[in-house]
């Protein structure tokens, strides 16, 4: 009796192993649309409601209808641009300038440039809309602060300091904005309202935490990290309830609330596609192939369809004692940004 147990289970497993290899992707690139220009690029924002991509690219920002594939629109003069935020409410949008220390305003309809706003502080990085105060934080890399401004006069408010370097940062849409600080790898907590940091927690075992995005309706937090791991953490006591593994290079995260999915754009060329089963279990559902280079990313939550900017490099040159950590050069003509849908649920 024992030995037909032992045999029909191993049928079962391999059943259940065959299924699983043969199981297809829930994911396809559906676009891959060509945007002109050779620079760098960095963070992007999708306008909720609309069919506009924002896209950081060098020296410009560039914004793609995505239905079309057509670049409709530039906003320039934002060197060194790293990231987008947009204010519908107010009919504004503001870009981080980490070249000349500045964020842009501009016209959310016409693109026209409103002002630009000098930041007070050093290489400005990511930026984001808090709807809640109708106010924008912008995280300056290099001087481990934030700037805020009033989004409706334009007007610096206040800075406020962390005790590390802020990466990406993430609203509950009701008076908390939480940051990741990179060199620390800890999480800071953001009364948008006093701008005083209320607490912070470590994302131990993770490392060098970027990518941050949010349940709001479990609590949970995802800090995507360096060292290839997945932080999810619960924000009001601090708690890290589960580590994850991911690809390398990540750099973006995003959270699909209609799916509950967590999302991990990683430079190796792949998506991290994490399942919450609920707030307390969660597991790795695959590791979609996108394109080397894809480690940012931006989730239209009324389509799910998720978009990365990425593009074909050369050889990266050898070190020098001027140049220590040399970048392989961007191939000309070749940088695009992946349309990803999630075809079945």
């Amino acid at each position: 009796m024992k030995k037909q147990i032992g045999i029909l289970l191993s049928l079962f497993l391999l059943s259940n192993s065959l299924s699983f290899a043969q199981k297809k992707s829930d994911y396809k690139i559906v676009n891959k649309f060509h945007v002109d220009g050779d620079a760098g690029w960095d963070l992007l924002a999708k306008e909720e409601g609309t069919d506009r991509l924002f896209i950081s690219h060098g020296t410009m920002v560039q914004v793609l209808d995505v239905k079309t594939g057509k670049v409709v629109g530039t906003i320039p003069d934002t060197k060194g641009v790293h990231g987008i935020a947009v204010a519908p409410d107010l009919n504004k949008g503001f870009t981080s300038n980490g070249k000349d220390t500045s964020v842009t305003v501009f016209d959310l309809k016409t693109l026209a440039i409103i002002t630009k706003v000098k930041s007070t502080g050093i290489n400005p990085d990511v930026i984001m809309y808090d709807e809640f105060t109708h106010r924008v934080f912008c995280f300056n890399a290099r001087s481990n602060n934030a700037s805020v401004i009033d989004a409706k006069t334009n007007a610096v408010i206040g800075t406020i300091s962390f005790e590390g370097n802020p990466e990406l940062a993430v609203s509950d849409g009701n008076g908390k904005v939480y940051v990741n600080l990179e060199d620390t790898g800890m999480v800071v907590v953001i009364n948008t309202t006093t701008l005083k940091v209320e607490k912070s927690w470590s994302v131990a075992p993770g490392e060098e935490p970027s990518g941050i995005a949010l349940d709001n309706k479990t609590h949970r937090l995802f800090s995507v990290c360096g060292n290839k791991l997945m932080i999810i953490s619960d924000v009001e006591s601090g708690k890290v309830i589960a580590n994850l593994p991911i690809g390398d290079r990540v750099d973006g995260a995003a959270f699909d609330s209609d799916s509950k999915r967590a999302y991990s754009s990683n430079g190796d060329g792949t998506l991290t596609v994490v399942q919450e089963i609920n707030a307390n279990k969660f597991v790795v559902l695959e590791n979609f192939e996108t394109q080397k280079g894809a480690r940012t990313i931006a989730l239209d939550t009324k389509t799910h369809h998720l978009y990365l900017p990425t593009a074909e490099f050369g050889e990266k040159p050898q070190p020098t004692a001027e140049n220590p950590k040399p970048r392989a050069k961007i191939k000309e003509g070749t940088f695009t940004v992946l349309d990803v849908q999630l075809v079945s649920k």
